[in-house]
């Protein structure tokens, strides 16, 4: 995999076929649509779009096996969260971060290693003493 440094931008559905080929490492359109089939009611022709703009993002790559294309994920799972969450968080006032951060940690469903690993986390994290507003005036009332 990779490492790409400007931002990751894929659509929801995008996601959906990133999963499956991080999950098997590499698949055949027919085989992506038959595992999305039930749950997104896509026909082929969509899978193969959707394919086509991870290619032209460079985020897939294609070899050709006899007369199918075999898709490979380029970025990484781990790396792809990673952008995403950097660009959620350019978009909220910095200093609801931590805020956003505790909204997430309350809604999700975590196992107790899941905790262990952020208690773990926030106890060898540094606090700061002020965090700066970094939005516009008029993006956010936190009275910067």
């Amino acid at each position: 995999m990779q490492t790409i440094h400007e931002p990751i931008k894929i659509s929801d559905s995008e996601w959906e076929i990133m999963r499956v080929l991080w999950t098997l490492g590499k698949a055949s359109a027919q085989e992506i649509d038959e595992l999305l089939s039930e749950t997104m009611n896509w026909k082929l022709a969509t899978v193969k779009t959707l394919l086509g703009r991870l290619v032209k993002k460079e985020v897939v790559r294609t070899e050709t096996e006899g007369k199918k294309f075999i898709y490979f994920p380029i970025v990484g799972e781990a790396e792809t969260v990673r952008s995403a969450t950097e660009t959620l968080f350019s978009h909220i006032c910095a200093k609801r971060v931590g805020t956003t951060i505790a909204d997430l940690i309350a809604e999700a469903d975590l196992t107790q290693e899941d905790i262990e690993k952020i208690q773990k986390v926030l106890s060898q994290k540094e606090p700061v003493a002020t965090i700066v507003c970094n939005c516009i005036p008029g993006q956010c009332n936190c009275k910067r």
